[in-house]
């Protein structure tokens, strides 16, 4: 069992940058590939960004790849978003997720475990 807990989100203006944190607990994140997911009010749940177990393979989605980076210390049992540039449109609540498998990738139905959010707001 993993836990995995969100923080870092809050209220921004639009072009300011943002860093989450995901701090897992329970068992080694070294175990796990991470992903970041988001979910805006009345719509699905978005694929943000994943990250392998060794931090060797990414995959960041269209809608923010240059803007986004994912990171992870494993030492440190957390996983990072680095948000840069924005938008009113990256307004969500953000989740990050654990699988089990060693790559990641854009399927939340691979993830095993899921934290409660944390929000972010960019305000126009």
């Amino acid at each position: 069992q993993v836990q995995l807990v969100e923080s870092g989100g809050g209220l921004v203006q639009t072009g300011d940058s943002l860093r989450l944190s995901c701090a897992a607990s329970g068992r080694t994140l070294s175990n796990y590939a991470m992903g970041w997911f988001r979910q805006a009010p009345g719509k699905e749940r978005e694929f943000v960004a994943s990250i392998s177990r060794d931090g060797s393979i990414t995959y960041t989605a269209v809608s923010v790849k240059g803007r986004f980076t994912i990171a992870r210390e494993n030492r440190k049992n957390t996983v990072y978003l680095q948000m840069n540039s924005l938008k009113p449109e990256d307004t969500a609540v953000y989740v990050c997720a654990a699988d089990a498998s060693t790559t990641g990738g854009s399927m939340a139905a691979r993830y095993d475990y899921w934290g409660q959010g944390t929000q972010v707001t960019v305000s126009s």
